[in-house]
């Protein structure tokens, strides 16, 4: 007989082998055969062969000899991906959807907890610490469960797995969502709540909390203590403004947990009923997100939003395993958090949850809701942006401006969006990187057969686009395009790594070709030949360009798109030409 362990080995090892590239070629463990009831081949399991699909058949076969010993479900995730080419199966989101995953009553939700802090020998701070950490990961994060992987591709023309930025999985972002009102009510639910907003000011939120029911008790006192060595304010029912949401970005709903019985009693009636409130009119972009911890205040624990007039979250975070009253929750956000269920209880309850990715303490269940686009807006924060306090020359305020994105740690603030035109006037556009600037104009180097080589040998009017969101700021730049000196097209060459240069000379750029695998080809056979090479030649058909501006815009985003807009234009004054600053209308 398996032990349970035993088969989340074999599971584990099976998503490995079949879903990371690096291992595909190797032979699969003896172990995993045992498992599966199956024969080591001589040859590995998961080798290359000519054809693709026999690789895939061959990762099905092991998948399904596991299932039919019972030793993995059909819910084990095994992407199968080779030369590029990702094969789906049943995947880890599919078993993330709500119909799969495990809800418990409110009894099992208590007897769970008995057992943490009992023959588990977990303390109620241990666990509150866990929980709160749990909630600000989900609202800093909101990462998605399989998705946290993404494939990059190698030298080789393999793919690697790395994990997601954080960038990718935010959903309130401190840039975006900073002021954070934490409502903590008297137990167990408001201590998570305090817990997460010290977590959350250390990830760069600015939390408010209201606590009108304090305790007594070190445990609650202590983290309150914690916060306000923090500076963080503490509000009563009363200070809280009419409109929470002129104040607030997001709102964390830690009042009540599964354990509460009956009806609020003052002041959470009312703290309750402001946030029904709140969702009641529609304040637009202005509105803040509802956080729930585990429980939606004034849900009952197991029939949810009974009547329909309770709150409503954006997301729920649910501990430990969802509640039953989760099923009923209809936002678009729910993550489980609480990464500290040891196997034995998942055991006894017969628990199906998700995976937790990397070493996240928070999983996504299920798929975020489609997005009505029309209603994706940024409000604009920024500085004002006044013409008293810009460089006479734009080429000076551009490199300020560059500075400050480069200080900011902005991924590749040298990115800009490239639009030329044929003859024609029929435009195109794309994203090249910025290679240099100075008095002359801005640099950038391609294939002199590429399209926008060829455009521009028709028309030599471009524009360039530099958008720096994090900032708020664009710069767009329109001028004429030249090809720059062959020795500087030489220098910048002979800059870049040698596997760049050999993939300059490969690519015809913007030409048809019938497959990938001619270009890796072609790139093995120049390999080799400048292997013995110290210097690989630069190829004629390619080198730089240079746009020497005419006209510069500088943007600034603002509050209700009131934007600040600052254009240099070239005038004469005095027979010679001199930059002229107008503001244009957002």
């Amino acid at each position: 007989m398996l032990s349970w362990g035993s088969k989340r080995m074999a599971a584990s090892l099976i998503t490995i082998t079949s879903t990371f590239p690096s291992y595909l070629g190797r032979r699969t463990s003896p172990i995993v055969h045992k498992l599966a009831g199956t024969r080591p081949s001589s040859s590995p399991l998961l080798a290359r062969p000519d054809s693709s699909d026999t690789e895939v058949t061959r990762a099905h076969y092991l998948v399904a000899a596991l299932r039919s010993r019972g030793i993995c479900s059909s819910s084990v995730e095994s992407e199968v991906v080779m030369s590029g080419k990702v094969v789906p199966q049943k995947s880890l989101e599919n078993f993330q959807t709500p119909e799969e995953i495990s809800y418990l009553t409110q009894q099992e939700a208590a007897e769970i907890d008995d057992m943490l802090m009992g023959p588990f020998g977990f303390s109620v701070d241990q666990l509150m610490e866990l929980a709160g950490l749990s909630v600000a990961t989900a609202v800093a994060e909101a990462g998605s469960t399989v998705r946290q992987w993404r494939a990059t591709a190698t030298t080789s023309g393999d793919f690697r797995w790395r994990p997601a930025a954080a960038g990718d999985r935010q959903v309130f972002k401190p840039s975006t969502h900073s002021r954070v009102l934490a409502i903590c009510g008297p137990g167990n639910n408001g201590g998570d709540g305090l817990v997460a907003a010290r977590h959350l000011y250390h990830f760069g939120y600015k939390p408010f909390i209201c606590y009108p029911k304090r305790t007594t008790k070190a445990l609650y006192s202590g983290l309150v203590t914690q916060l306000e060595s923090l500076s963080i304010p503490f509000l009563t029912a009363e200070e809280l403004p009419f409109d929470l949401s002129n104040d607030f970005d997001i709102i964390v709903d830690a009042m009540f947990g599964f354990s509460f019985h009956g009806a609020p009693r003052a002041p959470f009636d009312v703290l309750i009923q402001k946030l029904v409130d709140l969702q009641n009119v529609d304040y637009g972009p202005k509105m803040p997100a509802i956080v729930s911890i585990d429980i939606p205040s004034g849900w009952h624990v197991e029939d949810g939003d009974v009547g329909e007039r309770g709150i409503k979250p954006d997301m729920l975070v649910s501990l430990t395993a969802p509640k039953l009253c989760a099923k009923k929750f209809s936002g678009p956000h729910h993550f489980l958090g609480g990464r500290f269920v040891p196997p034995t209880i998942i055991q006894k309850y017969m628990l199906k949850l998700p995976q937790y990715p990397g070493t996240s303490m928070c999983v996504r269940i299920g798929k975020p809701k489609a997005v009505d686009v029309s209603s994706l807006r940024e409000n604009y924060l920024s500085p004002v942006f006044l013409e008293d306090q810009v460089h006479d020359d734009p080429m000076i305020q551009f490199n300020k401006w560059f500075e400050d994105a480069v200080a900011a740690g902005l991924r590749e603030p040298n990115a800009m969006a490239l639009s030329t035109a044929d003859k024609n006037g029929k435009p195109s556009s794309r994203m090249v990187l910025l290679k240099g600037f100075d008095e002359n104009g801005f640099v950038w180097y391609t294939n002199y057969e590429s399209r926008k080589a060829v455009e521009i040998s028709e028309n030599s009017n471009a524009c360039l686009l530099f958008f720096w969101n994090d900032l708020n700021r664009q710069v767009r730049i329109e001028g004429t395009v030249q090809k720059v000196p062959e020795d500087e097209s030489d220098k910048y060459f002979h800059s870049r790594p040698r596997g760049s240069q050999i993939g300059a000379i490969v690519s015809k750029q913007s030409s048809v070709i019938p497959g990938r695998h001619l270009l890796r080809q072609a790139y093995e056979e120049l390999e080799a030949k400048f292997s013995d090479v110290d210097i690989v030649p630069r190829p004629k058909h390619w080198g730089g360009y240079c746009l020497k501006p005419t006209m510069f815009e500088f943007w600034q985003g603002q509050q209700s798109r009131l934007h600040d807009r600052l254009r240099y234009s070239i005038r004469e004054v005095g027979g010679k030409q001199v930059w002229h600053i107008d503001r244009l209308a957002p």
